[in-house]
């Protein structure tokens, strides 16, 4: 029956949630020193563009070269991430538990809130796409973020309603045990890879990208001085 073919959209679904539940099994295991967490988050944004440009195949062997490839960059740009989430959930228990400035305490942690969500939602998959450093993957991000803001508001909107389904009850949790984390990647690797392929068509754009420079009109909106992987 064509239903149960290697090409119907039923053998496709589960066979992309295969791939979901074993990027995400990778991703945990190389994620669990914390340490290595940046490298393995843009290892796991490596498969999950491919998966976006319908153009993966293996997940294992791509995943752990990948891994290797970014864990110069990747650890600090993890230890970053993590300092400052950390950082934002000290701030939220100041707010609700603090006797005094709870306002400000509050008002700092959205402040720091907005400042990782920019700054690191494009970021891993910016690592995972290009050849640059660290503190230049996580400009470009910012940069991205403001240019296209109405998109990065969208995802926002999109990741908080994928974060709210995997936490609505015991089975859903269950189930997000297994492909939370990898289907927030593809959905963060869906807006990424549409704006890489139109920032890379704009005039100026290179095959060697390093900093994203905007001075507010497309035609200079450009990547610069490193390469696509």
């Amino acid at each position: 029956m064509k239903l149960f073919s290697i090409e119907s959209p039923l053998f496709k679904f589960f066979d992309r949630l295969w791939d979901l539940i074993k990027l995400n099994f990778f991703w945990l295991i190389c994620s669990l020193p914390l340490v290595t967490i940046g490298a393995s988050t843009a290892a796991a944004f490596s498969i999950t563009l491919h998966m976006a440009d319908d153009t993966e195949g293996y997940i294992v062997k791509p995943f752990f070269k990948a891994f290797k490839e970014n864990l110069k960059k990747g650890i600090p740009m993890g230890i970053i991430f993590l300092i400052g989430g950390y950082a934002l959930y000290l701030l939220f228990q100041l707010a609700f538990k603090a006797e005094k400035y709870e306002g400000w305490f509050l008002a700092a942690a959205i402040i720091l809130a907005v400042l990782l969500y920019t700054g690191f939602v494009y970021s891993f998959a910016l690592l995972a796409r290009y050849e640059n450093g660290f503190i230049a993957t996580i400009m470009n991000s910012y940069r991205i973020s403001i240019r296209y803001i109405g998109r990065t508001l969208l995802l926002a909107v999109l990741i908080a309603l994928e974060t709210g389904l995997f936490i609505w009850n015991i089975p859903l949790m269950a189930v997000g045990s297994l492909i939370a984390p990898s289907c927030i990647m593809l959905t963060i690797s869906g807006f990424a890879l549409k704006i890489f392929k139109e920032l890379e068509k704009m005039p100026g754009a290179v095959t060697n990208p390093e900093m994203l420079q905007n001075d507010g009109s497309d035609e200079n909106f450009s990547i610069d001085d490193g390469d696509v992987r």
